[in-house]
């Protein structure tokens, strides 16, 4: 699949020590030749943590795509009728922002921007990042796994023996996910020994 001219959305959450992984990624998107539209949620503009400030990380995803941050839900909005996506990213893909994609619910632009591009009949990419896939969001998990249009990154344990409900996209894999997904296929195997990269 070649990505050269499709539209990608390209969605952060919250988990922080993940985005030195996923900016790579980014930018192999935008070398492969695709649009890159990147949405953030509340959580990744305002938050500094040992990982770095929000700020710091906006410009640096701006530099590598050559657009600003869609920072609202009002400007997630039309990327479903108006500015519609080949494809929506979402990585990393925190638990909490799993459990409300899973539950249909709004609260961020980057959830506004993968509800859009699902009501469009496109695909959405998810690469978690999450302590609890096995614990209590692993019902949320099973319910995107089998929900049309969702695909994702391949996944394992991050951490087995010191955290291990814990699992993680490997997001080295990412790219090749996507155009998986713009074929409307699931990359396989879904489950990946993640701890061993």
């Amino acid at each position: 699949m070649n990505l050269k001219g499709k539209r990608i959305g390209f969605g952060l959450t919250g988990s922080h020590c993940t985005y030195d992984a996923v900016l790579p990624e980014i930018e192999n998107l935008v070398n492969a030749g695709a649009e890159v539209l990147p949405v953030v949620t509340f959580t990744v503009q305002n938050t500094e943590t040992r990982f770095g400030k929000g700020e710091d990380w906006i410009h640096r995803i701006e530099e590598i795509t050559g657009n600003k941050v869609i920072d609202s839900i009002v400007k997630a909005e039309p990327l479903g009728p108006k500015i519609p996506l080949d494809c929506m990213v979402i990585a990393p893909l925190t638990g909490n922002s799993m459990s409300k994609l899973a539950n249909a619910l709004t609260d961020s632009p980057v959830l506004m921007a993968a509800k859009a591009t699902l009501r469009n009949g496109n695909p959405v990419v998810l690469a978690i990042s999450t302590n609890d896939a096995l614990g209590l969001n692993g019902v949320n998990l099973m319910r995107l796994m089998a929900t049309k249009n969702i695909y994702f990154v391949p996944y394992g344990q991050d951490d087995p023996i010191k955290k291990p409900n814990s699992m993680v996209a490997r997001m080295t894999m990412l790219k090749e996910s996507v155009e998986s997904a713009l074929e409307g296929k699931q990359i396989q195997p879904v489950i990946v020994e993640r701890y061993r990269d």
